[in-house]
């Protein structure tokens, strides 16, 4: 209960004394007489009080309010003024909480104005307190000179210069944050000032990774990851990692399943980072197995799906491929590599079924399962896996005879695996398929048509179109069932029931115009009967047809370079 004295000292301030408001304020910031200690109650009569000149007023605000008592204030412009007269009169940490206020725009101004007011000496005091040797100062001129570089950097960008950046970074040893160029024009005026903000960014956030500062830490160990760096990134990022594994390894015996409250206290930086750790030390060999292990796990059972199928790899004994490697001591423990494996895969890594397809074929295996086998490879290959694509490519291939659609499976994953680089899925391809070129008697015959022949003969039309688009002989053009040739990626041609002399043969389809082409010659045939008993007749119908629409056409089938050059000289 607030004493007499207080009481009057209360009714005094509610009367608008600046003196009383400063003491009641005072009272409110440390507690005592009878009145408890509250900071948001203090700054609302220390607030009152420095509007009437009270000097000591802002200089406790600057000195003892928190950064999160300012941030909830109702007034923003008029503590910001008090923080920065504060700093003008000697109160470093003033500064910083004027900094933190303005530069991460924790309040929210009414406009822009006011915030542009504050700016200059915000960063005015920042830098001082950052020199000071204040960690969270440095932090926050690390990010706010990381910003300038990126709008520096997008600026180089929007001007369309032809000015590697990140190269000039990476050769500059000093410099400091200059916002000065940020609307420059000049190639080299944007190289200099994206050098001097990064080499500032470097700079800032490895003194306040000295001092301590987590999120500082994390930040160039991340940089080091992205640069290939490696002993760097363990340099920083190795001490952390421990310390994670430390905090949380003993949890490991109790866990029997990924845990998402586990998760969620280690947070997305630190599994990021366990399993970074782990990642380096593997690259850079010398390691010790039994730590690289204990992060793997520490990741794994958070659910991390990546460290999932390093784990997994890591019991396997086997790198992505299904190699063979030696890590740690002992053998193989297939049981443990196939449980994680299979949480990875679950997770949508197509990495970890293949590993798993690896796994159920290795003679060693004492479950060895090549129908398990061939499941996981399948579930891979759909999944995106080039290699899985590969072999399941030649797999079908070989086995071509024992089912006819098999060469049409074969060219499917085939062409799958090619879009994706792989250069033995595109030397085959090419053996076992065709690619569209024009026929001459095609192009002949394309221009000999006229409007009438287009209007009483479509289906005549869209076989030459279709010949044209594909490289059709003259009878696979006239006697191929469009409705069971189209197979989505490649055109089956196969009319060996109608004409004995012919070959199977897969055309691909390669672009989307040949697929647009084809959808719309499809729709003409559809729901027509494309055999001897439909309404074009056997062969020897529609050769004659053939014939008698286009008389001046002697051509036979003539090989693709001849059609080529007809068309070069069609064109």
């Amino acid at each position: 209960m607030a004493k007499r004295e207080d009481l009057a000292i209360i009714r005094a301030a509610r009367a608008g004394q600046a003196s009383a408001q400063l003491a009641l304020g005072q009272r409110y910031l440390f507690g005592g007489n009878g009145l408890p200690q509250s900071f948001p109650t203090a700054l609302h009569w220390l607030d009152r009080a420095a509007q009437q000149g009270e000097a000591a007023a802002w200089i406790l605000i600057g000195t003892h309010i928190p950064l999160e008592v300012a941030r909830s204030a109702t007034n923003p412009r008029d503590i910001c003024a008090w923080y920065e007269r504060a700093f003008d009169a000697g109160v470093i940490r003033a500064g910083l909480i004027l900094a933190q206020l303005v530069l991460d725009s924790s309040l929210s101004f009414n406009d822009s104005a006011a915030l542009n007011m504050f700016a200059a000496s915000a960063l005015r005091a920042l830098e001082v307190a950052a020199h000071a040797g204040i960690p969270d100062a440095q932090w926050l001129l690390a990010q706010h000179a990381a910003r300038a570089d990126r709008i520096t950097a997008k600026v180089a960008s929007q001007n369309n210069e032809n000015i590697t950046i990140a190269a000039a970074i990476d050769a500059a040893q000093a410099g400091r944050v200059d916002r000065s160029a940020r609307h420059s024009e000049n190639p080299g005026e944007i190289v200099s000032t994206a050098i001097s903000n990064n080499v500032a960014t470097l700079a800032w956030t490895a003194r306040a990774a000295d001092a301590g500062i987590m999120q500082a830490q994390h930040s160039l160990a991340k940089r080091a990851w992205e640069k290939g760096e490696w002993t760097a990134f363990l340099e920083r990022g190795l001490p952390l990692a421990r310390a994670v594994a430390q905090q949380f390894g003993g949890e490991l015996a109790q866990l029997h399943a990924p845990s998402e409250s586990l998760a969620r206290r280690l947070g997305e930086a630190n599994l990021l980072l366990l399993h970074r750790s782990a990642r380096a030390l593997m690259t850079l060999g010398n390691f010790d197995a039994s730590e690289v292990q204990q992060f793997l796990e520490l990741a794994a059972s958070a659910d991390d799906k990546c460290a999932q199928l390093d784990l997994g790899l890591w019991y396997a004994r086997m790198d992505s491929d299904g190699e063979r490697i030696v890590v740690g001591a002992g053998s193989a423990n297939y049981k443990k590599a196939i449980r994680w494996l299979t949480h990875a895969g679950e997770r949508g890594l197509a990495e970890a079924w293949y590993a798993l397809s690896r796994i159920y074929l290795k003679s060693e295996f004492s479950q060895r399962n090549l129908a398990d086998m061939q499941r996981h490879l399948e579930h891979a290959a759909e999944m995106g896996h080039r290699a899985a694509q590969l072999e399941r490519g030649v797999s079908a291939w070989r086995n071509r005879r024992e089912k006819l659609t098999n060469d049409v499976q074969a060219v499917y994953w085939l062409q799958k695996a090619a879009t994706q680089g792989c250069a033995e899925a595109q030397t085959l391809l090419a053996k076992i398929a065709d690619r569209a070129h024009p026929m001459a008697w095609a192009l002949s015959a394309k221009q000999q048509l006229t409007r009438e022949l287009v209007a009483s003969h479509p289906f005549l039309v869209a076989r030459i179109e279709l010949a044209l688009l594909f490289g059709l002989s003259r009878p696979e053009a006239l006697l191929l069932d469009l409705n069971q040739a189209d197979s989505g990626h490649c055109l089956v041609v196969d009319i060996r029931a109608s004409y004995a002399r012919s070959k199977r043969r897969l055309i691909l389809i390669e672009t989307g115009d040949e697929r647009q082409a084809l959808n719309r010659i499809a729709r003409l045939f559809e729901d027509v009967d494309c055999g001897s008993d439909g309404p074009e007749g056997n062969y020897r119908q529609r050769l004659y047809r053939f014939k008698t629409a286009l008389p001046g056409l002697e051509l036979t089938d003539v090989s693709t370079e001849d059609g080529e050059r007809l068309a070069e000289s069609v064109s």
